[in-house]
């Protein structure tokens, strides 16, 4: 029996040298080591029917080779281990000197890019660049500007009201609005325009007043190619004394040759808005067909970029303004609308599409 017991030894050892990788070295383990058909654990087995004086001989030989098994087992076990992280570490060896693999650089967004450039323009024109609150009261964005509860102009903007709780942060803002008019438990908006922040900045200073307001605005519209229910703005506005509709024009024809090209003409005629008066809207010469006629100008030669003004003498008043002092002029511009013209892009939703295959080109 202990030779046999020496026989299995060999054989296992052999074959433990020969095991290259971990599925034939569980093989091997369950071969000689395994409890239920190990070969040494059957010997272990057979115990019982031995005479007794050769148990404690027998049971000896095989516990010891087990022993010496198991540890070249684990032994050759850890050797494979070692040979797999060195083939790894071969193979997945990063050579430094290699060029990197240069990440894509990312763009500005067209949007931000126009509103970028418009800002730049009228900086150099000598206006300085306010911002304000995008959720605003109904004092702010229609009452100061002479559309109050019941006029018709309100249709004009189709407006996000918002809904306060009551104590909350907007409670003060919604009484001062409530003393003011008949608005009721809608005092508070998303701003439709940014005018409001104009009437702001009025309340704190006084002339002469040169600011550019832009900011996002939200319009309960429905979506298509020229309309989204989040726009962008910049809103200008000027007030000091003997400003005249010639500096508006003068201001607005320069705007638009540094936008749309130095040979750009521009053309104003009226339009009605409650905060002016009189009103204007602007149309510059279409640069696709110079003033010929075609798809982009619809025949007409124009294409209408903004809506502007001078300021309503009751607008002056409502902020401490002398109105038989000061003058002003103001105007309103859809960044995306200057952003379609520029780029000589047909549907509006593309800016918003988050289309890389879009956004990439610019």
């Amino acid at each position: 029996m202990p030779e046999d017991i020496q026989a299995i030894e060999r054989d296992a050892l052999e074959r433990l040298a020969q095991a290259g990788d971990e599925a034939a070295l569980q093989r091997w383990h369950d071969e000689f080591l395994g409890r239920r058909a190990g070969r040494l654990s059957g010997i272990l087995r057979q115990l019982g029917s031995l005479p007794i004086e050769e148990r404690r001989t027998v049971g000896s030989a095989a516990n010891e080779a087990k022993a010496r098994l198991e540890a070249a087992y684990e032994a050759r076990q850890e050797e494979l281990r070692r040979a797999r992280v060195e083939a790894t570490i071969r193979t997945g060896r990063l050579d430094v000197t290699l060029p990197g693999r240069r990440p894509p650089r990312g763009r500005l967004h067209p949007i931000t890019q126009t509103m970028r450039d418009l800002l730049a323009a009228l900086t150099e024109l000598g206006f300085q660049i306010v911002e304000g609150p995008e959720v605003e009261s109904d004092y702010y964005n229609f009452e100061m500007l002479r559309i109050p509860q019941d006029h018709p102009a309100r249709d004009m903007w189709d407006t996000l009201w918002l809904d306060p709780m009551p104590g909350g942060p907007w409670s003060a803002a919604q009484g001062r609005a409530s003393q003011t008019s008949n608005a009721g438990r809608h005092s508070m908006l998303l701003r439709t325009h940014t005018s409001p922040n104009q009437i702001r900045v009025m309340e704190k200073f006084q002339p002469p007043i040169r600011l550019a307001v832009p900011g996002k605005c939200y319009r309960k519209e429905a979506v298509d190619a020229t309309h989204e229910w989040q726009l962008t703005q910049i809103e200008g506005l000027a007030v000091d004394e003997n400003v005249t509709l010639a500096d508006l024009k003068g201001t607005l024809g320069e705007l638009a040759r540094r936008m749309f090209g130095a040979e750009r003409k521009i053309m104003l005629r009226l339009a009605y808005f409650p905060f002016v008066e009189p009103g204007v809207e602007m149309a510059v010469d279409c640069f696709v067909c110079n003033g010929g006629g075609c798809s982009m100008c619809k025949g007409t030669g124009w294409i209408e970029v903004l809506g502007a003004g001078m300021v309503h003498p009751e607008v002056l008043a409502g902020v401490g303004y002398d109105p038989e002092r000061y003058t002003g002029f103001a105007w309103g511009l859809g960044v995306e609308r200057f952003a379609l013209l520029r780029y000589g892009i047909d549907d509006i939703r593309h800016f918003y599409s988050n289309d890389l295959r879009f956004l990439e080109q610019f």
